[in-house]
Parts: C-alpha cells; structure tokens; sequence
C-alpha cells in the first residue's frame, strides 16, 4: 500500500518549489514602474475596445499585434471572435481618441428625417454631386421611414485622429473594413470597480467554503486546510500567470475573475470527498492512527478524484488548442488551476490535517504532563 502521509514532506517540498517563484513574480507587480509581474488588460487599466470585421478575410492576430506595434501601442492585445457566422478582430489597447457620432436633428420631421443610421450612412452621398444610384436609394428609401428614438448611430470607420491612423494602417495591411461591431473607452473608474469587486468575490468565496466544510465536518481544521490548500492553488495559477505577464506579457482580462472562482470551487470538491471518507473510516478503523486513516480514505478517493479532474483536463486541453482566442487566457487559468486544485486536495490538504492532528496530540501530551506533575 501506498504511503501517501508518510511521504507528505515531499509533496510539501513540491509545493514550494512551484508557489514560491510565483509568489515572488505577483510581489514584483507592485514595484514601480517596473512592468513586471501580473499584466493587467484594460479591463482593469481603462483604454479603448475596437471591434471590426475585414471584407477580404480575417487576418491573424499576430500580424495585427505588428500594426499595432509599429504604430505605437506595442501593449495592446488582440483576439479573433465569432458573432453571426463571422469573424471579428477584437482589439484592446491603450485609450485613444473616439469620435463623437452626431445626434439626430431635433428639427427634423419623423416623416422626412428616417433613422439615424440612415443619415449618417447617406450624408457622404449627399455631398457627392455624382452619387451612384444604390445611394440614392438607400437615402429614398431612409427619408420615408419613420424616425425610430431609440436607434443608434451606425458605426461607420474612422479616417481623423488616433484611431482614424489605426484604420488606415489595418486597412493599407489587410484590405477594407466593411463592419465595426463596438467601439468603445474603458474608463479607469470602472476599471477599479472591477478590480474591487474581483476581489471582495474571491474573498467572500473563500470565507463561505471555510464555513460550510467548518459546519458540514464539525471540524475546523478540515476548513482551515481546505482553505490553505485553495490558496495554494491561487497562488499557483496568479503566480503563473505572473511569470508569463513578465516574460511574455501575458495579461489578464476579466474573465480571469470567472476562472479564479471556478477553481476555487473545484478545488475544493475533491477536498470535501477525501474529508468525507476519512470522517466514515475514523468510524469503521477507530483503533488506528489518524495518520494511517486519512492515508485509507486518499487510496480510496484517488482513482475517483484522478479520473474526474482528467476528463475535465482533456475537455480544457482540446478548447485551449482549438478554441478561440478570446477564452485562451480564461481556458489556460481553468487548466492549470484544476490541475493544482486536484494535486492540493490530494497530497496536501489532508497531509496538513494529519499534521495539525499530531500538533494537537502533542500538545494535549504535554499540557497532561505539566499537570501531573503540578
């Protein structure tokens, strides 16, 4: 049989030697102007989203991240999303300069101004003394339409200012841009709500598990090391992607919020299984170590808990090859995390409750000496 307890300071040592440097690499994020470190995306900095869709196909992000590069914004991040069986290029950079869309004329009537988008879409032809007969009939057809409220300007592509120079340096590289499907600025007060808020629901989901296996078992010290080794896993996966964000500049998006409290909660349902079974075996093996039964009900538990977290693992294998670049970073978060999650919940949340168990034993030892020989 294999002694999973009795070699519990390797798994220990193992720990360390995968927390520690990622530890430091999250640490490294607070020096000053140091850009090291966990890399956060305009979700949490602020700055301006920019979705567009070529009419001669859709380029490859890399080659975009160059555009972006060589017309300054060398931070930005790019990502390929679906939406109505097409593909957009998503673009988060530095903020940059928007245009104002005008308003609708208040003084126009309902039966001769149309829509807003008509209008903005029929102004060029308008100016144009010699327009093609498909404008005219666009502009026709949008003067007898009834002026709808609520519609919003159609989005149309720049050509002034900072972002007017993008458009022209991804137009000049990969052709037209038929469809801008958002644009948008990110402000830094949103952007901080965001943060505030990742943070408070991480804490408050840690702060329930710790409860509920508290009052599930009866017993602190099954919450207590539940949550130490969800912590680990935090660090694991925060600290990972702090290494990268330093080396590679991977940064982080909102959606790695979402994957933090996924993997804390599974990293905890293998834990609840274990403590589960060594709660019915203190029953079935009473005239045996703690030790010896926490390693019966890992033995026990362990093809279950291997066999769970692979498929899930396969699943997440397959999407962070195949999928989309807009999930990659979420998928990789999820990966990793539920790789440590089931590695903690195995070899080190139960070593330490075995552990602190002793602790407690010893230290009841002496107390009962000290009170003998009183």
């Amino acid at each position: 049989m294999f002694d999973v307890i009795g070699k519990r300071r390797w798994f220990y040592i193992f720990s360390l030697l995968i927390t520690v440097p990622g530890f430091l690499a999250i640490l490294l994020t607070f020096l000053p102007g140091a850009r090291l470190g966990l890399q956060f995306s305009i979700d949490y900095t602020g700055g301006t989203i920019w979705e567009v869709h070529f009419r001669d196909g859709t380029p490859a992000a890399l080659d975009v991240r160059q555009v972006l590069s060589e017309q300054g914004l060398p931070d930005s991040t790019v990502a390929i999303t679906t939406a109505d069986e097409r593909q957009y290029v998503l673009i988060r950079t530095e903020e940059i300069g928007l245009r104002d869309v005008p308003p609708p004329s208040p003084s126009a009537s309902p039966g001769a101004s149309g829509s807003p988008s008509a209008s903005v879409a029929a102004s060029p032809s308008s100016a144009a003394p010699s327009a093609s007969p498909s404008a005219s009939a666009v502009a026709s057809a949008s003067a007898g339409a009834s002026a709808s409220p609520s519609a919003a300007p159609a989005l149309i592509v720049p050509s002034e200012g900072e972002l007017g120079d993008l458009a022209t340096a991804l137009q000049a590289r990969f052709g037209p841009i038929d469809e801008v499907r958002q644009e948008a600025n990110v402000g830094p007060i949103v952007s901080e709500e965001i943060t505030t808020q990742a943070v408070i629901l991480i804490a408050l989901g840690s702060l329930g598990i710790l409860a509920w296996i508290t009052f599930r078992f009866g017993d602190f010290r099954m919450g207590a090391t539940a949550l130490i080794a969800l912590i680990h896993d935090v660090i694991v996966v925060v600290g990972l992607f702090a290494i990268l964000g330093t080396l590679f500049g991977l940064q982080i998006d909102a959606l790695f919020v979402t994957a933090m409290l996924t993997i804390i909660g599974f990293s905890v349902h293998d834990t609840i299984v274990v403590f589960d079974r060594v709660r019915e075996n203190r029953v079935r093996h009473a005239g045996e170590t703690f030790g010896a039964i926490v390693n019966h009900s890992i033995l026990q538990t362990l093809g279950r808990s291997i066999n769970t977290s692979l498929t899930v693992v396969i699943t997440l294998a397959a999407l962070l090859l195949f999928g989309g670049d807009a999930i990659r970073t979420f998928i990789l978060a999820l990966l990793v995390g539920i790789i440590s999650g089931t590695y903690s919940s195995i070899f080190n949340a139960s070593a330490l409750l075995v552990d602190w168990h002793r602790w407690d034993d010893r230290r009841r030892e002496r107390e009962f000496a000290a009170a003998r020989a009183r």
